[in-house]
């Protein structure tokens, strides 16, 4: 039986059943339609807990001396050539930064913490969250700035302010404690409040006459292209003797298992949905193919061969799979451009911060994921459809004309 014949047949039948196909497309538009959105939130999340990693002081690369990460003192440095400029692409390279980081306490008249102590040069930190950081007062000027920037939590834990003088302890090269007072230059504000308790930052010709050695303690790069990372990462360990290079997955496990998971998460929302909705499906086919049986013994007894029955069944779920699909992209992207910068969480704000998260869950529709979920979607209407197919052609056609 020609193609386009089934195909008539198969729209025939379609509109012929306008409410009941209509509640099953319907059901389709709804379901692609939450994937899609879901997805693109879940891929927010997966991007956002990547970048508040990179962006935590780690960037793509680190080079830190060997037995820091076990040891963080000012013992375990490298020095670094005055114009030294990583070997690759400047299209390639958002930006580096050299820091001095050293454990120390930090006291207000009211109040002592313990603090990790950066020495930073302000230029470089475009990489990384205190650049990107909103303030109350001022920034850092340069590398050789005398003040330092709190984070806003850290103040109220102190019951200090901007303006007001702090004393900081740590241990000097030699190993002997140093002390030293500062002013409080500006607070800073990120999205969350651990980074705001942890980091004071100074400028880093400070910090280094401050424990007494022009040296550092690590090394941020960041790439503009995460799949560069692997190809770079060789390149600063053949480069880097004798000093540990590793990588933001290496340094932050907790948000690289969290990226990790958010790509299964994808995939188990979509089958959860779609498994509901090829139930549905199925039921409807088969409802839909019952009440035709008299109708399809006939088609049988004058010639038709089960093949062509089966082809008809399938070209009528692939119809439905195909409008439905379609237009379930579409009102998900609609939906996506609705949400335009995101959903707002910041009550939230304290349970996000222990994952990475940003306070704004902002949705990232992907081009890839949106032809997976068409082209899943599409293969489990061929394979739902085949069951009802197969279940009709088991009937004799003598069979299905006593019906």
């Amino acid at each position: 039986m020609p193609l386009k014949l089934l195909l008539q047949l198969s729209t025939r039948n379609i509109l012929r059943h306008k409410r009941r196909n209509g509640l099953l497309l319907a059901a389709i538009i709804v379901a692609v339609g939450a994937v899609t959105v879901s997805n693109s939130l879940i891929r927010g999340m997966q991007y956002d807990m990547a970048d508040a990693a990179v962006s935590n002081l780690t960037g793509h690369v680190k080079i830190l001396a060997e037995g820091y990460r076990d040891d963080p003192n000012i013992d375990k440095n490298f020095v670094l050539a005055e114009n030294w400029q990583p070997d690759v692409a400047a299209e390639e390279l958002v930006g580096w930064a050299a820091r001095v980081r050293v454990p120390a306490v930090i006291m207000s008249e009211r109040g002592t913490r313990g603090i990790q102590f950066v020495g930073i040069d302000p230029d470089q930190e475009d990489i990384s969250f205190i650049g990107q950081a909103a303030y109350d007062g001022e920034r850092l000027t340069d590398g050789s700035d005398g003040r330092v920037v709190i984070g806003r939590a850290l103040a109220e834990q102190l019951e200090t302010t901007v303006g007001r003088r702090l004393v900081i302890i740590t241990q000097g090269a030699d190993g002997l404690n140093r002390e030293a007072g500062f002013r409080i230059a500006g607070l800073y504000d990120t999205d969350g409040t651990s980074l705001e308790k942890i980091f004071v930052f100074t400028g880093v010709n400070t910090l280094q006459k401050m424990v007494g050695a022009d040296v550092f303690t690590e090394l941020s790069i960041r790439l503009v292209r995460e799949p560069f990372l692997f190809q770079f990462k060789t390149s600063m360990i053949e480069f880097f003797t004798g000093l540990e290079v590793l990588d933001w997955r290496e340094l932050e496990p907790q948000a690289a298992a969290m990226f990790v998971f958010a790509d299964a998460a994808i995939f188990i929302w979509f089958f959860i949905m779609m498994g509901a909705l090829i139930f549905g499906l199925v039921n409807t086919l088969i409802t839909s193919v019952m009440e035709r049986v008299r109708e399809l013994g006939m088609l049988r007894a004058v010639g038709m061969r089960p093949k062509s029955v089966i082809v008809q069944v399938v070209l009528e779920s692939s119809i439905l799979m195909f409008i439905g699909v379609a237009c379930g992209l579409i009102a998900g992207w609609l939906f996506i451009l609705w949400l335009g910068e995101g959903i707002d969480l910041s009550r939230f704000a304290e349970g996000m911060d222990a994952f990475g998260m940003r306070t704004t869950m902002r949705p990232i529709p992907l081009a890839g994921d949106m032809l997976l979920v068409a082209g899943l979607s599409l293969l489990f209407g061929v394979l739902a459809s085949l069951y009802p197919a197969w279940r009709v052609v088991k009937i004799k056609p003598l069979e299905a004309l006593r019906r």
